[in-house]
């Protein structure tokens, strides 16, 4: 029996309404049939995905756990994984059909690469497809310069694929993160060994109410925000010990800086939740540019720099009355070239 090369491995929970559309997208890819196995990991549904998977029969496994969080899921798909290559693919997502085909290239032109990621379209509910989202390609092995570390993605799980060889230093995924295990993968294999970017929409991120980062109209409720600070709170807890127990300095200006971005996240969330004092809204916003500004062009440092300076002088409930006037002027800058 021929080996798989790639598992495809989807993790879903109530996602019955969305799981066909994912599965049918890892079945129809361009790619040999007998070299792509499909694992499903139930983690635990209570609706009706059980019997909306029944018609795929043979061609998927489909492997039901107790409910224990996307990184329990993880762990017992990746226990059960064959192929070489993983792929993830969250049940409300799919990738389009040449998706595996361009993730062996790039793993044939990148030998070494223990990880590939690429760029997704944001799938609206009317069935649009948007180019939003960010993306910065950094292949190679991202540690060896502060710039890298800086720019490199934390990419949506479905736009992952893993060498399955170089994750067993990252297993288990610390099974408290019910969220964001992803996040825990991507965040250390580049300790571990290069990456690869492939700057290529191969996928469809479903933009729904149940996203826990995308959320429709953007704005999350209180309980989605606490949900994100705690499990954050928790992953980059895990990331720390990783890195202290293999050596690491936690404390080198590189990896303080890499590890600033969740900080940066966990203070926006805070602010939704408790809006901030003035001095404390500046210093957040004095600090984009202080870290990232070699990522920045100068048009956009200076405008940082003003924007933190008005967040001190009209606070956090009011930095929209700065953002409002300065999309104003740019708009009728543009407006004013194009008619030049």
């Amino acid at each position: 029996m021929t080996e798989p090369l790639f598992t495809v491995l989807i993790d879903t929970y109530n996602y019955g309404q969305f799981i066909e559309e994912a599965v049918r997208s890892a079945l129809e890819q361009d790619f040999p049939a007998d070299r792509v196995e499909v694992l499903v990991v139930d983690d635990g549904s209570t609706d009706d995905t059980a019997q909306r998977l029944e018609k795929f029969g043979g061609t998927i496994r489909y492997l039901r756990k107790q409910n224990g969080g996307q990184a329990s899921a993880f762990n017992f798909g990746l226990a059960q994984a064959r192929g070489e290559f993983v792929a993830l693919l969250d049940a409300d997502d799919a990738w389009l059909p040449g998706k595996l085909k361009r993730m062996h290239w790039a793993f044939m032109e990148h030998p070494e690469a223990g990880m590939a990621y690429h760029r997704s379209y944001e799938w609206m509910e009317d069935g649009g497809l948007g180019e939003g989202g960010h993306f910065a390609a950094v292949s190679g092995r991202v540690t060896d310069s502060r710039r890298a570390l800086l720019s490199y993605p934390m990419m949506q799980t479905s736009c992952l694929v893993f060498r399955r060889a170089a994750l067993q230093d990252l297993l288990p995924i610390p099974e408290g993160l019910r969220t964001q295990a992803d996040a825990y993968l991507t965040a250390l294999i580049i300790f571990i060994c290069p990456v690869a970017a492939v700057d290529e929409f191969l996928g469809k991120y479903r933009v729904h109410g149940g996203n826990l980062f995308h959320v429709r109209g953007g704005g999350a409720n209180a309980r989605q925000l606490e949900n994100r600070v705690a499990m954050r709170e928790f992953l980059v807890r895990e990331i720390r010990d990783w890195l202290r127990k293999h050596g690491r300095d936690t404390e080198a200006p590189e990896i303080a800086d890499y590890l600033k971005q969740w900080r940066k996240a966990q203070e926006v969330d805070r602010f939704a939740l408790r809006a901030p004092g003035r001095w404390e809204y500046f210093l957040h916003l004095a600090e984009y540019p202080r870290v990232y500004g070699e990522l920045m062009s100068p048009r956009h440092v200076a405008y940082s720099r003003l924007r933190a300076l008005a967040g001190l002088a009209l606070g956090y409930r009011g930095i929209c009355r700065f953002d409002a006037a300065y999309g104003q002027l740019r708009g009728t800058r543009a407006v004013e070239k194009k008619t030049r």
